[in-house]
């Protein structure tokens, strides 16, 4: 009698034990397959897959990505043409829902992948991590697009060197006009959070603050010339509404919110 109740409980033991394995082994699992906001934000995701179909590295010029902002919920992207732009809310279970915020309404020779990855956004609603691939998805099927994680320093030191603008928001005047001689210049220092450069009139110095896609820059200060027309003001009163950047190439974006309000070609 004693001997099986011995057994009995020895018995039960091992099936205790065994249920905790297989859910301890089913935990790992599923923390394996899913992601956390911390994996998905403040990160720069290439575009590498939409719709099941493979996407090239870049696209008129420029590389396709997307950013999440952690600090105010916000993303900005870009499929190869205008940069995209809204807000983002992330649930449990990985859940993420996308609003379409302003974007840039320049017309580009290819659109079809712009189109299509605005499509997407709009309608995923939850996400997958798994390794550096970043997955968004509508429920169960197959993934909308795929990403691959790029390094943020990377990122950093690409804004490092000097930029030409060659396109300005907001003016009546058509760009050509606004700088019929020379186009203005900024030259990024990171480690040393300064910048200077010519305003096509004046030379000027500033400093700004960076921390991750987003930067501010503080007044500049610049020689004193007399300059023709508008093209200097509105150079310096954009740059002081700037409240990101993201870089494509050799392309830099200056970004107010969800736009991109500046752009410029390294140089």
């Amino acid at each position: 009698m004693r001997k099986i109740l011995y057994y009995s409980i020895f018995g039960c033991l091992l099936h205790l034990g065994a249920c905790n394995s297989v859910k301890q082994s089913t935990s790992a699992t599923n923390n394996q397959n899913t992601g956390t906001s911390d994996a998905i934000t403040d990160k720069k995701w290439k575009l590498i897959e939409l719709s099941g179909s493979p996407v090239a590295d870049e696209i008129n010029g420029k590389q396709p990505f997307i950013l999440l902002h952690a600090a105010d919920s916000r993303y900005s992207a870009t499929a190869g043409c205008n940069g995209l732009g809204g807000t983002f809310s992330l649930s449990g279970n990985n859940g993420i829902k996308f609003s379409q915020g302003m974007s840039t309404m320049m017309a580009c020779e290819h659109m079809d992948i712009e189109t299509g990855l605005n499509k997407a956004l709009l309608i995923t609603d939850n996400y997958t991590v798994s390794g550096n691939i970043l997955s968004l998805n509508k429920a169960r099927m197959a993934p909308l697009a795929r990403f691959e994680a790029v390094e943020n320093s990377t990122q950093t030191h690409a804004l490092n060197g000097t930029w030409e603008l060659n396109y300005i928001s907001g003016s009546r005047i058509a760009f050509e006009g606004l700088y019929p001689g020379k186009k203005p210049r900024i030259t990024f220092n990171v480690p040393d959070s300064k910048a200077n450069g010519n305003s096509s009139c004046n030379d000027y110095s500033t400093t700004f603050q960076i921390d991750g896609n987003t930067i501010k820059f503080n007044d500049p200060v610049s020689t004193e010339m007399a300059c023709e027309g508008n093209g200097e003001a509105a150079f310096f009163s954009t740059l002081k509404t700037i409240s990101g950047y993201s870089i494509s190439g050799t392309t830099l974006n200056l970004i107010m919110g969800d736009i991109a309000v500046m752009r410029l070609e390294k140089k």
